[in-house]
């Protein structure tokens, strides 16, 4: 298991490049489940190797990131509330792990925050793919949108490229660890959904 994961992650690193940066975070940003906090971490630890630049990296994170906010956004603006809704509930939208109470959720939080939604809910899990549709669905304007939108994932990159800037200065010390701290994640991941899932099917019957 342990060599398994460790291929893996040898494998990925190798074609991190700011192509694949970009496209991951293009991803991120729609309804799709890839946390970004899976992207630019090793991103900015192959910056710390002197294989990537730092400030590159935060920016094609951040282009991506705009790219797919604006593939939702344009999904809200275009299909409008009721479809959206409906895609949600449906089987294709639970393969993406959406629903019906995520989408009232992130729309009750883009109506609470206003325009500074779009900034503040870069930083928030659960909000941070799916705040673009309600901007899409309120029909936002796009000018703000965009700039909202990439200022605050701009910041958050920052900070994760920052944490993975650091991890490369103590590598000695928590590689040894890396395959259990991955294994770990997977497991408590896991564990998440299980009760994510549990919860949704008992809110269903009540």
């Amino acid at each position: 298991m342990m060599k398994f994961f460790q291929i893996l992650l040898d494998w990925y690193m190798a074609n991190l490049n700011y192509q694949t940066i970009m496209l991951l975070m293009a991803i991120e940003s729609t309804f799709v489940p890839l946390p970004s906090e899976a992207v630019v971490p090793f991103a900015a630890y192959k910056a710390a190797q002197g294989e990537l630049n730092f400030f590159l990296v935060v920016l094609f994170a951040t282009i991506g990131a705009l790219g797919g906010a604006l593939i939702n956004y344009c999904l809200g603006y275009y299909l409008g509330r009721p479809i959206v809704h409906k895609f949600a509930a449906s089987k294709v939208g639970k393969l993406f792990l959406l629903s019906e109470e995520k989408i009232i959720h992130a729309e009750q939080y883009f109506i609470k925050n206003g325009r500074t939604s779009t900034f503040i809910g870069r930083f928030i899990p659960g909000v941070r793919h799916l705040i673009s549709l309600p901007a899409g669905m309120a029909k936002m304007n796009l000018r703000d949108f965009i700039v909202f939108t990439f200022i605050g994932a701009g910041l958050w990159h920052i900070c994760l490229a920052v944490i993975g800037y650091y991890l490369f200065n103590i590598r000695e010390e928590i590689f040894p660890y890396l395959g259990w701290i991955m294994i770990g994640l997977g497991v408590i991941f896991l564990i998440y959904m299980i009760i994510k899932a549990q919860k949704d099917k008992k809110a269903k019957k009540e």
